[in-house]
Parts: C-alpha cells; sequence; structure tokens
C-alpha cells in the first residue's frame, strides 16, 4: 500500500475521532510522506516520537497496536499469571496512554499493576523486580522535547526488553492493525492500582544504598543543595530520599518543582544543556548554595553543578559526574569497609576511560558494554550467575548512574543520593566539588569530552545514515582532527583492525565504529537508537581542562565535517 493510500485509509477510518480526521485532513504532501513513510520503529527502548496521527506518530492507535503485539510475547512466555506493571511521566497524554496500555493488557487476560499518579521511570523498574511480574511499561520519552512521548518496555526482573523479546514485539506488531477497533471484553484480568503508600517501598530500597550518609548529617550549615525536577517527576522521591539520609538543607526551585509536561520555563527539559540551570543557578547564589542537582522529567538522569572555589558555578559533564561518583563509592565504601569483594565497574565504550583508570587503580574491574542500560543489566546478570564480581556503579555519558539492586536501570532518585553525599563528603574537608575533581584530575590524568549530534531526520535521513556508516567502513580515515589513527573497531562484525592485523573485539553485534588514536586516545561514532541523528563521541585528554575540551571539540567536529561530506 502506498503512502497516500495508507494515509487516505487513516482519514476515512470509522475508528478516528473528528478532531483526529481534522488533523489528518490539514496535513501537507510532505507532512502526509514524513507520518506515514513507516510505521513508528519499536526498538530495544520500545518507541518514541512526535504525538500526532500516522504511523510515524505517537497516538493511542499505535499505541494499542504496540501493547497488543507486547501482550502476544508475554502469553507466549508462559509468565502472563505474573501480570504487568504500568507507570507513566508526566507528559501530554502519558497517562491517557497508559491506561489504554492498560486496557489491552487486560482484554488479553493479563493483570496489570497501574501507578495511579505519575512516578520515576526507576520505579516502574523496582515494580517490576518487587512483584516479579513478567514485563512493565512506562509511557514517557525521558527528556525529549514536549512534543515527544515514549513507551518504555521492560522484562521479568526489571531490565530493559531485551533485543530478541523486542524483534519479536516488532514482527507481532507488523500483523496487526493500528486502525483495528478498541478491544472489549466482558471479564478483563484484574487491575490494582499502586498508590501512595508503594513509595515507601521504593524509597527505602533507595536509601540501603547509601554508602556513608553520615557525610549528610555531619555536614555544616553551609552545606545546602539546591534542587531542580525540570518539570518532571523527581519530586515525588529526590526530595524524601535526601530528606531521610540526613541532608538538612534542600532547597527546590519552586517554578519546576510540580510536574508540567508543557515544561514552561525551558526551551529543553534535558539536564545535559546547561541554560536548564539558570534558575537553579540564581536561586544557589541567593542561597549561598555550593552544589546542585537536576532530575530529567522521567527522574531516570540527573545532571550536577559546583561552585568553584572564585563562586562560578560550573556545569560537570556527565562523564565527569561519573568519575567523581565512581571515586566517592570506591574510596568512601574501602574507608567504611562497605565494598564488595572484587567490585566491579560497568560502562559503556562511549563513557571516558577516566573511569576505567580510577577503577583498576582501586582494585576494581572495569567491564565495558554498548550505550544502553539494557546492555549494562544483561552484563550485570551475568556477573551475578558467575558470582566473582560485584557491581558498585554502572553509568553512561548521558547523565545515566544505576547503583544498588533495587532496579535494573539508571535511576536519578538512587544517584541523587550518592551524588549529595559525594559533595558533603568534599564540602566536610574543605574541598569543593570542582577541587575533588581536580584531584582526580591530578592523579590519573585530564580528560575531556565533545558530543556532537549530527541530525538527519525522516525517510532521506534514514537512508543517509545508513549510507554513512557504510562508507565509513568502507574508507576509514586515517587521521581526524589532525590526530592518527592507529586502529579501528568494527563493533558490528566485532572485529578490530590495525596494522599489525585483525583481531576480534570484546564485545560485537552494534552498529558501532570505534577510532583508536596513536595518542592513546579515542571517537566513536554510532546511530542514536531513540532519534534520527548520528552520533560522535571525542575522548580526549590535555595538560588542563580548557585543553582536553578543545582538542575533544576540535576532534569531534572534524569527524563531523567528515561525515557530512559523505
Amino acid at each position: 500500500m502506498s503512502r497516500q493510500q495508507e494515509y487516505e485509509r487513516w482519514l476515512l477510518s470509522p475508528v478516528i475521532t473528528e478532531s483526529q480526521r481534522a488533523e489528518l485532513s490539514a496535513l501537507t504532501e510532505n507532512e502526509i510522506n514524513d507520518r506515514f513513510y513507516r510505521t513508528l520503529e519499536f526498538g530495544t527502548a520500545g518507541l518514541r516520537g512526535v504525538m500526532g496521527m500516522g504511523l510515524n506518530r505517537m497516538n493511542e492507535y499505535i499505541i494499542r497496536q504496540a501493547t497488543d503485539a507486547f501482550a502476544r510475547v508475554i502469553l507466549e512466555s508462559g509468565m502472563a499469571e505474573k501480570g504487568v506493571c504500568i507507570c507513566y511521566d508526566c507528559r501530554i497524554n502519558s497517562r491517557f496512554f497508559a491506561e489504554e496500555a492498560a486496557h489491552v493488557m487486560r482484554c488479553r487476560g493479563i493483570p496489570v499493576r497501574l501507578f495511579r499518579g505519575c512516578r520515576p521511570t526507576p520505579q516502574l523498574s523496582f515494580a517490576v523486580r518487587h512483584f516479579d511480574a513478567a514485563a512493565g511499561i512506562n509511557v514517557t520519552a525521558s527528556h525529549n522535547p514536549k512534543a515527544y512521548n515514549g513507551y518504555k518496555v521492560y522484562w521479568n526482573g526489571g531490565a530493559q526488553l531485551p533485543p530478541d523479546k523486542a524483534a519479536l514485539v516488532a514482527e507481532k506488531m507488523a500483523g496487526i492493525d493500528p486502525l483495528s477497533p478498541r478491544l472489549t471484553c466482558e471479564h478483563p484480568a484484574p487491575l490494582t492500582w499502586l498508590e501512595e503508600d508503594f513509595d515507601e517501598a521504593f524509597i527505602s530500597a533507595v536509601l540501603k544504598c547509601a554508602v556513608a550518609p553520615e557525610n549528610l548529617a555531619l555536614a555544616d550549615d553551609g552545606f545546602r543543595v539546591v534542587y531542580s525536577a525540570f518539570h518532571g517527576v523527581g519530586g515525588f522521591a529526590v526530595p524524601q530520599v535526601l530528606k531521610r539520609a540526613g541532608l538538612r538543607q534542600l532547597i527546590p526551585v519552586p517554578e519546576q518543582f510540580e510536574p508540567d509536561g508543557t515544561f514552561p520555563t525551558l526551551e529543553s527539559p534535558n539536564p545535559e544543556e546547561p541554560a536548564g540551570f539558570a534558575m537553579a543557578i540564581e536561586l544557589a547564589k541567593q542561597h549561598d548554595a555550593p552544589f546542585i542537582i537536576g532530575t530529567d522529567p522521567d527522574s531516570d538522569r540527573i545532571a550536577i553543578v559546583a561552585r568553584d572555589r572564585t563562586g562560578e558555578y560550573i556545569p560537570i559533564t556527565g562523564n565527569r559526574t561519573g568519575a567523581l561518583l565512581l571515586h566517592y563509592i570506591l574510596t568512601a565504601g574501602a574507608e567504611k569497609g562497605v565494598l564488595p569483594d572484587h567490585p566491579a565497574l560497568i560502562k559503556t565504550v562511549v563513557t571516558t576511560p577516566l573511569a576505567q583508570k580510577i577503577a583498576e587503580a582501586s582494585g576494581a574491574a572495569c567491564f565495558n558494554t554498548f550505550t544502553g542500560f539494557k546492555y549494562m543489566a544483561e552484563k550485570l546478570a551475568r556477573l551475578e550467575q558467575e558470582g566473582v564480581y560485584h557491581y558498585v556503579l554502572a553509568f553512561e555519558e548521558s547523565i545515566g548512574y544505576m547503583i544498588g539492586d533495587h532496579a535494573r536501570d539508571k535511576d536519578a532518585v538512587v544517584a541523587a543520593l550518592l551524588l549529595c553525599e559525594m559533595a558533603a563528603w568534599y564540602h566536610r574537608r574543605g574541598m569543593t566539588v570542582i577541587d575533588g575533581l581536580e584531584e582526580i584530575w591530578k592523579q590519573y590524568g585530564v580528560y575531556g569530552e565533545n558530543t556532537v549530534n549530527v541530525m538527519l531526520p525522516g525517510e532521506d535521513g534514514m537512508h543517509r545514515m545508513a549510507h554513512i556508516m557504510e562508507a565509513l567502513r568502507q574508507a576509514p580515515p586515517a587521521e581526524l582532527g589532525g590526530v592518527t589513527v592507529s586502529a579501528w573497531r568494527d563493533y558490528s562484525a566485532g572485529v578490530r583492525h590495525c596494522a599489525e592485523g585483525d583481531s576480534p573485539t570484546e564485545i560485537s553485534g552494534s552498529n558501532v565504529l570505534y577510532y583508536e588514536f596513536s595518542t592513546g586516545e579515542a571517537l566513536v561514532i554510532r546511530p542514536s537508537g531513540t532519534e534520527p541523528k548520528i552520533k560522535i563521541y571525542a575522548l580526549m585528554q590535555g595538560a588542563s581542562a580548557p585543553a582536553a575540551d578543545a582538542r575533544a571539540y576540535a576532534c569531534a567536529h572534524a569527524a563531523q565535517d567528515l561525515i557530512l561530506a559523505l
């Protein structure tokens, strides 16, 4: 069926509402092409896209189609009686989409536990583990702009859906018409509401992850923390956790504390972008607060800002935050004697090598995975089965951190606890967090990173991404930004190429190209798994932070120029 025919089928369908018909009627030819050239792709992260009518949009028809396919996979697994947990964030349509998903599951005979109110993504992962549920669904688009929504899926054990199960859901989706009439049933499976009292179970589990909470309780009155929830759901858990852990002075940004899917004070609800902290920094200045934390709308990612000795507030990247957090966990944990035997770090291949240096210098192992916490959770599950190494932290450069056993996904709530502990630990030693970072650099070297996103939207963009990745494989660059490439890894094929010959990579099976430089530095290129873009990561070193950052910027933008010329 052509795009025009599919568009007309939607336009004339008796299933859609009149307002939806009006939306479709007003589309231009280009808009029709964009909305109907493909069905919104279901991957290991589920679905994510702009809300609206059409195959390539987030709407209740695609939600029902995906949920019906997911329900069939659950039924075939033999775990249907365990039920499904369903959560949602504060975005426009999130509760509606969650209720539609619950309706489909119940009509297919699968019991549902549905959160009464919007809650953090890690609390959904926790619920799946807590109830030993067959699976979980969270309606969220994380940090994307307000026009987006998403459908994030989890499997028994609380980790994101494994690739084989995601492929099975996608296969079954292809056989289900999104414009099928809404399911009806006389005897739906049970629905249990998860009320506010379930928050206590999650918060108690998070508090058990503390390393040295006395650092919070014993810090003087000068230790104040400003918190922005970025109009998301973090306010349901973060303040309670920090207060109960001993933090006396938490100052929320009032204009950004209540959940609001329109994000009225933010151009982008992404804490990775320093502009989002403008209000928090002004509040910190008013209250003489040395430390700021900000959680993204679904509270699975967290960013920090710290005041230096000159009084300037410095945003700290995800890589540097992870290095600080790892150093604190290993050092304070050793001081208190609470580190497990054979501690381990799990990180992604695009995450700073500084973390591996810190881990190994402290006697911890380091394991690399592909980007995404589904891969880190898989690695953690294998470590648990083997019973030798015990992870203390898993993190990736895009401000995501996993700590503890209560959830199997990144968790800004538990990260907020440990990061505030860390900041208080430095404060009690008469140091700023920036001082702590410089102390780490002095011991291990100064690392800088730069990430560039090459946006390639629409159908042409999909073809262009495939062409670019293939062209880079066929003609790998000899140098980038004036730095010689000494070897390169094709993680899709699982091969490392260099002058001495080819050898297998430690992991394989993902569309990632990794360039090793003669200086010991690296650059990584990969298509995004959730957005229409190619991501470039430069991982460089320098004599100082500005020098390392400048080298990373130059290298990443040289790679961008190369890509745009292909």
